[in-house]
């Protein structure tokens, strides 16, 4: 087995029991028509393993605008067409490494050069949402996938930082891994305790029907 058929088979093994959050609980902005039209097709699919990389490249902006369940549920699909090769427009890269580094560029004017800054320490849209920053808002988003999710993630973004011929992107794959994803792979809640959480859930309310008989 290669390199990158261990990450794909330790992806599959990670989102293999991840639940369809529902169609009405996919889509993450109303802002717009582009939300709807991007996430609007992914009603229904139900089988991520199952989706046509072809679909998922002519719905890349849907990363942009999915629900975090929706994120979650079907971010694994693009991770594994992306390491096939089968994605040219659709960057499931970027949408798990954007806000963890900062980029500065300079843009001249005829009366000044302005430093324009993106990334971890931006304001996401201060008068909307206040000191909030994009890594705050990373962060908030990231935190979505399970212990083994984010250790597959981890196992995906590793690969692609060893395997980038230019090293373009070595920079923000390492901000993103020291800056969250390898803490998140160690510490965040595993699998089986959101299941508990279910089913402790089910039972409470349960509890509360047959007493109210």
């Amino acid at each position: 087995m290669s390199d990158k058929d261990a990450v794909i088979a330790t992806i599959c093994k990670a989102f293999e029991q991840t639940e369809y959050p529902g169609d009405a609980f996919l889509l993450g902005s109303s802002e717009g028509c582009e939300p709807l039209e991007e996430v609007g097709p992914f009603r229904g699919r139900q089988d991520w393993q199952g989706i046509e990389p072809d679909f998922l490249d002519a719905h890349g902006g849907a990363l942009c605008f999915f629900s975090e369940g929706g994120f979650r549920y079907f971010l694994p699909a693009y991770l594994v067409a992306d390491l096939r090769g089968q994605l040219s427009r659709a960057e499931p890269l970027f949408h798990l490494t954007h806000g963890f580094s900062d980029i500065t560029v300079q843009a001249p004017t005829k009366t000044r050069v302005f430093l324009l800054t993106s990334g971890k320490s931006t304001l996401v849209n201060p008068r909307r949402y206040g000191a909030l920053t994009f890594c705050d808002s990373a962060r908030y988003r990231l935190s979505v996938f399970t212990r083994e999710e984010a250790a597959a993630i981890v196992a995906y973004l590793t690969y692609k930082r060893d395997h980038d011929p230019d090293s373009l992107g070595r920079e923000p794959i390492d901000a993103a891994l020291s800056g969250f994803w390898l803490a998140r792979a160690q510490a965040a809640p595993p699998a089986e305790e959101l299941r508990r959480h279910i089913r402790e859930q089910e039972e409470y309310l349960a509890a509360i029907r047959a007493d109210r008989g």
